[in-house]
């Protein structure tokens, strides 16, 4: 590398100074470079490795196979039957109907529908089919070889009632009202006959709710008609009454007798009136036709004075009751028998009513899918029960696994 040197002045200047000699530059020090580790060991195994894999072969490996193993060398095959039906209703219209009577006494609803699903679960239901197919042996029909899947024959009827709720399973579709029963059994025929049996029960079951409502209306309806009887009853016997004590079959008729005769007095007091006039002016001083004229006319104002008093309160016929209060009274008693004839004549077509749907089954379920003899057993579901016990049993093995491994981190 060539050393800078300064310019050089003129020879022979006065007063110039010597050339200073510039020092080459040094090369820049290169940096160290840095160590480099040594290559990892290789990894041994430490005890808690082994206890990981031996924890995974206990808790998820060991019980895989053991389930496994069972549900294909030891669990019984079970078959499946399924009955579908609706709560349905007979609607069909009467007589009384047609004349806008009386409307029907029940209907289907969701609550009879909700009734029977859960009648299917009842320990009520259970008995039955006990008493009826001996529920208890065909449950028990595989339990010397499947005491898993089997119901144990030693077991109480509350014991009977959790197994069949395992083995039977109820659906309701509360859109579309329909039930579904769906059972299981250790032989098609076992599982055929537990399904239509369990649908007669409640068939019958939902037939003797409809036949107690029925039997409600018609006790019922029968009440109506015994008071609506009585009620008519008495209130012709107070009419009568009334006729019998004042002797009167019709006031408001009797009344316009009375008018009638009270009209004609007055016509004739007018005559007479009119005729005491003429004499009046055709005869001198005391005449005797003006004095009987006079007497005729006396005569007819008292009976027109007796006759208007018949109509008022100061009365002195009919038991010293006036036409007024004798027609008030008479209207009232006949309100009280138009009244009591029409609540008779409803009550008698309420009764009409009630026995007329008593003869038919009102209520009843029908069946769209009755119970078939199964040619295959779907039941239980192996490959389904296995994995899904080595699912659960990774799962608990992968929380204890990293339980362990948190509480060694923190040591």
């Amino acid at each position: 590398m060539s050393s800078v040197t300064a310019a050089q002045p003129k020879a022979g200047a006065k007063g110039t100074a010597r050339p200073i000699p510039l020092k080459p530059l040094a090369p820049a020090a290169a940096p160290s470079p840095r160590p480099v580790p040594r290559p990892a060991a290789r990894v041994r195994r430490q005890p808690h490795h082994w206890g990981l894999i031996a924890s995974f072969l206990v808790l998820v490996l060991l019980p895989t196979l053991i389930s496994g193993g069972y549900l294909v060398f030891r669990a019984a095959d079970q078959y499946g039957a399924t009955v579908g039906f609706a709560v349905r209703t007979e609607k069909s219209s009467t007589m009384i109907d047609l004349l806008g009577g009386i409307s029907q006494l029940s209907g289907a609803s969701s609550t009879d529908a909700g009734m029977v699903y859960q009648y299917l679960q009842s320990p009520e239901l259970v008995k039955k089919l006990d008493s009826r197919l001996n529920l208890r042996a065909i449950f028990a029909r595989a339990y010397a070889t499947d005491p898993v899947f089997a119901y144990d024959p030693s077991g109480r009827i509350e014991d009977l009632v959790d197994f069949w709720n395992r083995m039977v399973t109820v659906s309701f579709d509360q859109g579309t009202g329909l039930l579904t029963l769906d059972v299981r059994a250790f032989s098609a025929a076992d599982a055929q006959a537990v399904a239509q049996a369990a649908f007669d029960e409640s068939s019958h079951m939902i037939n003797d709710l409809s036949d107690i409502a029925q039997n409600d209306a018609m006790r019922s309806a029968r009440t109506e008609l015994t008071q609506a009887e009585d009620r008519l009853r008495a209130a012709r016997a107070a009419l009568q009454g009334f006729r019998d004590r004042t002797n009167i079959l019709d006031p408001s008729a009797d009344v316009t007798g009375q008018m009638g005769l009270l009209n004609s007095l007055q016509d004739q007091l007018v005559a007479a009136m009119i005729d005491l006039d003429l004499l009046h002016k055709t005869t001198q001083g005391n005449d005797a036709r003006a004095n009987e004229a006079q007497r005729k006319i006396d005569v007819i104002r008292n009976r027109i004075a007796e006759a208007r008093q018949a109509f008022g309160s100061s009365a002195d016929r009919a038991g010293d009751q006036s036409y007024a209060s004798l027609i008030g009274e008479f209207e009232r008693l006949s309100v009280d028998q138009d009244f009591a004839e029409k609540a008779y004549v409803a009550a008698l077509g309420a009764l009409d009513a009630a026995q007329a749907a008593a003869r038919q089954q009102s209520l009843y379920l029908a069946a769209y899918q009755n119970p078939m003899l199964a040619e295959a057993s779907e039941y239980p579901r192996r490959g389904l029960l296995t994995g899904l016990v080595a699912l659960f049993c990774f799962l608990g093995w992968a929380v204890l696994a990293l339980i362990y491994y948190s509480l060694r981190d923190r040591r």
